[in-house]
């Protein structure tokens, strides 16, 4: 029967589950969250998705985070059937983060694997069509990351100064023009 109110699963619980199933695919278990092993998540997850306890049928969402010594790539994982939800991240590399992709999990994956891509830099091994979603392909760096500003060859961010601040400009030189509109 499931709980009236959406749960929260404590870490140590996931964690549980899954070193009962898959030992090994566990680095650690907080409160309120099960981190896995980089190598083992992708089978990890499966479980996740497939165990009769988690049922973790659900990804409710998948982001990335800057800890300035590695990426977690976190993912909030829900059962509608049990009304329960729960925390599971992976650390990747700082410099090169490389996760295995969940898409064939779960096909709401898909672009949000893809925001995470274009936004932190965090490469998704398996990802049907891993190009960037928000910004243009020549785009230099990922702007959520915390070393953004510090793009290489002196590069900066954005543009050097707001259209409206050059003498002019308006802004409007950079939409297109329609064709008959007299613009």
């Amino acid at each position: 029967m499931p709980h009236p109110v959406t749960l929260t699963l404590a870490g140590a619980v996931v964690a549980e589950r899954i070193r009962g199933a898959l030992p090994g695919a566990v680095r650690e278990a907080a409160d309120g969250y099960t981190v896995l092993d980089p190598a083992r998540m992708y089978e990890a997850m499966a479980f996740i998705r497939d165990d009769e306890v988690l049922d973790g049928k659900y990804l409710v969402q998948l982001c990335s985070v800057d800890q300035v010594t590695r990426i977690d790539v976190v993912y909030h994982i829900a059962s509608l059937a049990q009304n329960h939800i729960f925390e599971v991240k992976v650390p990747a590399d700082h410099e090169h983060p490389e996760v295995a992709s969940v898409a064939p999990l779960w096909a709401g994956a898909t672009l949000q694997e893809r925001e995470a891509y274009d936004l932190m830099g965090v490469r998704f091994a398996g990802h049907p069509n891993l190009t960037r979603l928000f910004l243009w392909d020549q785009f230099p760096g990922h702007p959520l990351r915390k070393d953004f500003l510090a793009l290489p060859g002196g590069q900066k961010p954005g543009l050097s100064q707001f259209p409206k601040q050059v003498p002019g400009q308006t802004g409007g030189e950079f939409r297109p023009r329609l064709p008959g509109s007299g613009e």
